[in-house]
């Protein structure tokens, strides 16, 4: 396992995490068994946004001893008290559904507390008006809530609830179909997708990323958008190279899936490689780079992918961003045009021209 640090705390968290959307579906005993796998190998972070009641007792054996090592997401109008999910925006129902969650967990603390599937401006007006919001901060100060977190699928929310200044952490859909304007919460264009990441970069705000495989779209060459098969450690090294991503939660039914999963990280670069996403390119995203790498080897030693993605975030207003390019050991002003990158880059972004402008940039 890798880990990446909250921003605006001192966790570190698994760049893989859990989705328990599915996890249910297997049997209690199945749950159980899959969350100890998970401890075994690394995993600290587990999301509980589940499709019905039954992981949630499973989780709570299975963290038995080991509470404080782990992180949870719990959602703030996810109710599961009739054993299926139910959605809610009403604070009783909520603060009820909250007291089952934690009473299931067998916990008295909640390591970040989600306003859930706030998709609509009228959502978000009700978790304010009706005090959701105002709660979540009350559970806060009282320190049952360690972390304040929102799951949406909509860019131009997750902007309105960061212009509150009250969140650590995101919860959003990532993946190339999304980014790219194909699917059913493929919300926002790809560069406003791109600005939300840059952002919660810019400000601190971590990323957990959900559907990485647009519901499975993406794994089959008959529902991709892209006309061929994305493999799942594709979309997952997808997602981890977009700016402000803490860690990737593919939903999984067992430990089989699970097993599959954490292959990622023995795969060799070849298997998590996605510039194939060149050919698919949508005019509006058409010379943005998007990190991938797939410019290198650069013949005068320069990461290519690391300084657009510095530059980026400096432009976004992150001071630490230029910390960081600081810190290079090669900057864009040793670029010596030879147009290797240009040739290379499936994105068809001009590098040549953007290495001049990240050295003006930076002063160099």
């Amino acid at each position: 396992m890798e880990y990446r640090k909250l921003p605006h705390g001192e966790e570190h968290v698994g760049i893989i995490g859990l989705g328990s959307s599915s996890l249910g579906a297997s049997g209690e005993a199945e749950a159980e068994k899959t969350v100890a796998l998970a401890l075994e190998n690394g995993v600290n972070f587990f999301d509980m946004a589940a499709g019905d009641a039954t992981p949630f007792p499973a989780y709570g054996r299975a963290l038995s001893g080991c509470r404080d090592q782990v992180f949870l997401q719990v959602h703030f109008g996810a109710d599961y008290r009739s054993g299926k999910y139910g959605w809610t925006l009403e604070l009783d129902e909520i603060k009820r559904s909250v007291e089952w969650q934690l009473k299931a967990l067998r916990t008295d603390y909640i390591d970040f507390g989600f306003l859930h599937c706030i998709d609509e401006e009228a959502d978000l007006e009700a978790a304010i008006q009706q005090g959701t919001i105002s709660y979540i901060e009350q559970l806060q100060r009282q320190g049952v809530v360690r972390h304040i977190g929102l799951s949406t699928h909509t860019p131009a929310i997750a902007q309105k609830v960061l212009d509150l200044r009250i969140l650590d952490l995101l919860m959003f859909s990532i993946n190339p179909a999304y980014d790219y304007r194909h699917g059913e919460y493929a919300i926002g264009s790809g560069g406003e997708r791109a600005a939300l990441y840059r952002r919660c970069e810019a400000e601190g705000v971590g990323i957990s990323v959900m559907k990485p495989f647009s519901g499975g779209q993406l794994l089959d060459a008959k529902t991709s958008p892209f006309g061929q098969a994305l493999t799942e450690y594709q979309c997952i090294q997808y997602a981890l190279d977009r700016p402000g991503v803490l860690t990737v939660l593919p939903g999984v039914r067992g430990r089989e899936d699970l097993k599959r999963i954490l292959g990622f990280f023995h795969a060799p670069q070849r298997e998590r490689e996605y510039s194939l996403l060149g050919g698919f390119t949508p005019q509006e995203s058409a010379g943005r780079c998007v990190y991938c790498n797939h410019c290198q080897p650069c013949p005068a030693g320069l990461d290519v992918g690391l300084m657009n993605k510095y530059y980026d975030l400096a432009l976004a207003g992150d001071e630490l961003a230029k910390s960081h390019y600081a810190n290079l050991s090669v900057k864009a002003g040793s670029c010596i045009g030879c147009g290797h990158c240009d040739s290379r880059c499936p994105f068809r972004v001009g590098q040549m021209q953007r290495m001049q402008e990240i050295a003006a940039y930076f002063g160099e």
